[in-house]
């Protein structure tokens, strides 16, 4: 019976083709993620199609989409190829690559800083990090196994993990807080963000909310947080950021903090995984080592 019924199975990679362009409702992503040519998609699919005697899609001047039968063979397909994938990175001996997408800030001046602790205790796992401010795809794009996010954290996906909250604190080197003689001299430096959809967080709000004596503040501005706190790290004026990416330039004694007790709140940075590696070992083994460095965070 089982020799019968495996007989009837397509192979592989008709599925794996198959899985790819249902995914993505597109023949020509498909042969792009899977490095083939359209045609050869349009073939493979055809040829599952006369095997099973049913359509699984319609097509359509400019699109395709499942037919009920394509549908539930997606679903069946996704679940199949996530479960070979699994196993196959649980018996394999050979490294293995996380692919993880975040900003660009906190990429540079948190992660990065520690990955050479995560790489000590576990040299099997391989991270490498895409940066950008436009939000990936997780539901169609496999070659990301986790996002880091950064935002509001008030509906997040059922998937999602909170990693940790921030406050925005104002920080400088020391030799700039003792050549200041208060703010009315003070270069203040913040975030204009790429991103419109992030509140932003001012020098003004600050300066308000702590009734700081100030006539005519001299700001300056980056959109990348990073390159504020750089700005800082050079001795150009006091950095209005971040308390989780500011952590490392305090650990090392670069920064200090000005007026302890002063801060605005931030946002939360949350974790999110791909639909196709949320299960995978590597996966599991990052988040729990990120977080509990997180946790290292210091409160308010």
């Amino acid at each position: 019976m089982g020799r019968q019924m495996f007989s009837l199975l397509p192979q592989l990679n008709s599925i794996r083709v198959f899985e790819a362009a249902a995914r993505l409702s597109s023949f020509k992503a498909a042969a792009e993620e899977l490095n083939v040519t359209p045609t050869a998609v349009s073939h493979q699919i055809r040829n599952l199609e006369d095997k099973l005697g049913t359509l699984l899609f319609e097509r359509k001047t400019r699109a395709i989409t499942l037919t009920p039968e394509g549908v539930k063979l997606a679903q069946t397909a996704h679940q199949a190829l996530q479960q070979i994938a699994s196993t196959l990175e649980e018996i394999s001996g050979v490294q293995t690559v996380l692919n993880i997408s975040t900003t660009a800030s906190f990429a540079a001046m948190w992660l990065v800083p520690r990955l050479v602790q995560f790489q000590k205790m576990h040299p099997e796992i391989q991270v490498a990090i895409r940066t950008g401010e436009q939000l990936d795809d997780l539901r169609k794009d496999r070659r990301i196994d986790l996002a880091i996010r950064y935002g509001y954290y008030d509906e997040p996906d059922g998937k999602a993990t909170k990693l940790v909250t921030e406050y925005f604190g104002v920080y400088a080197t020391q030799d700039y807080l003792s050549g200041c003689k208060g703010l009315n001299n003070a270069t203040l430096i913040e975030t204009q963000w790429q991103n419109k959809n992030l509140p932003s967080i001012t020098w003004g709000q600050w300066l308000y909310k702590y009734s700081a004596d100030t006539q005519a503040p001299r700001i300056r501005y980056f959109d990348q947080e990073h390159h504020v706190i750089q700005a800082a790290l050079a001795g150009q004026g006091m950095a209005l950021v971040s308390s989780v990416l500011v952590q490392t330039a305090l650990q090392q004694g670069w920064l200090q903090v000005y007026r302890e007790g002063c801060y605005l709140p931030g946002l939360t940075y949350y974790l999110l995984p791909s639909p196709f590696s949320e299960n995978l070992r590597k996966l599991a083994i990052f988040r729990d080592w990120l977080v509990e460095e997180l946790s290292k965070t210091p409160n308010k």
